[in-house]
Parts: C-alpha cells; sequence; structure tokens
C-alpha cells in the first residue's frame, strides 16, 4: 500500500520550491545541492528526495510552477477596460514580486533542462508573447509582424529586467512602473506622465 499524501504536502511542495529558487539564485545551479536545498528548507535531505527525485527534476518543476503561474495569471488579465496594456503590465509586475529568484535562474536554466522540459516552458512564455503582442497590436494596429514582435518583445525586455534595477520593489512602485512601460509603449517618452 502506497504511503498516504499529508494534507500539508503542496505547501511543503511550494516552500522547497521558493527554497531551492533561492540557494539556485545565490550559488548558481551547478554548485547547487540537495543537502543545501534541504538544509535551506529547514528539512532532511530524505524528506526532500520524498517531494524530488533530483536536482533536475527540482529545476524543472520550479521553472514549470512559476511560468505556468505566471502565465495563468497573464491569461486571467480582464482586458476590458480603457487600458488593456496597462492592466497587462500591472498585473505581470505584481506577479513578479518575491519572485526575483525565480526570475533570475530562469534565464540560465532554460539550457539545462531536457529539451521537451524546455519545450512545455516555451509554450508558457510563448502564450504570454502572444498575450502582450495582442494588447500592442490593439494600440498599434499598423505594425506589421516584425514591427510587433520587436515592440512585444521591448516591452518584455524592460518589465523583465525591472527586478535588477529596483530590487524590493514595493506594490506601488512596480505599479508605477507598469505606468511608465505603458506609456512608452504607447506614446513614446514622451507620453511619460502626461
Amino acid at each position: 500500500m502506497g504511503r498516504a499524501v499529508a494534507r500539508d504536502h503542496d505547501d511543503k511542495r511550494r516552500a522547497i520550491l521558493k527554497a531551492a529558487a533561492r540557494v539556485f539564485a545565490r550559488d548558481g545551479f551547478a554548485r547547487a545541492s540537495m543537502s543545501g536545498i534541504a538544509a535551506e528548507c529547514g528539512i532532511s535531505k530524505a524528506n526532500l528526495y520524498h517531494y524530488h527525485t533530483g536536482k533536475d527534476g527540482l529545476l524543472f518543476d520550479l521553472l514549470d510552477a512559476h511560468l505556468s503561474d505566471l502565465r495563468d495569471r497573464f491569461a486571467a488579465v480582464d482586458l476590458t477596460g480603457p487600458d488593456p496594456l496597462r492592466a497587462l503590465l500591472t498585473d505581470l509586475l505584481l506577479a513578479y514580486e518575491g519572485r526575483d529568484d525565480e526570475h533570475r535562474i530562469q534565464t540560465e536554466a532554460m539550457t539545462l533542462v531536457t529539451p521537451a522540459q524546455a519545450a512545455i516552458l516555451r509554450g508558457y512564455q510563448r502564450e504570454m508573447v502572444a498575450r502582450l503582442s495582442g494588447a500592442l497590436a490593439a494600440q498599434a494596429p499598423h505594425l506589421d509582424r516584425g514591427a510587433l514582435r520587436d515592440a512585444t518583445m521591448s516591452v518584455f525586455g524592460m518589465v523583465n529586467w525591472f527586478y535588477l534595477w529596483s530590487p524590493g520593489a514595493d506594490r506601488a512602485a512596480r505599479i508605477a512602473y507598469a505606468g511608465t512601460v505603458a506609456d512608452i509603449a504607447t506614446g513614446g517618452v514622451g507620453a511619460i506622465g502626461a
């Protein structure tokens, strides 16, 4: 008979993923160890292996949880309001709050997962790109496909690196910055705060 799943299994799993993100971001994936992750979690290495079979699987689980959650949030943003682009960017920056470690390791880690796993993770990213691209296309329907792609990736670039120059930014700072990026994307630098 199999072992029953503990009532707090999902909470423990989330805590392990958060601790693993801290360790991977701080130490780098190559130097990180399951022992170090277990210590960061305050659990035994054996208990950690109850949740994850190894460091590679843990990395994928971390990225899968992070990116699928972002994708789900992004997909749920109501775009019927007066400024759908601002709504998308605000939600994304708020979703990133407290996830600097996950965000930091995402770039490095995409080359460390298997090709099949990378395809899953890139699928989440493509869905988010398509959603933002649609919001930008609604703002600027004259853009051809190449220009729309460039604009979309530029906006993501402005948003995705925010954590580097504004570590620990609070909710108000994130909302304000989302507005700045929306203003730049729709009206250029001259539109900021107009």
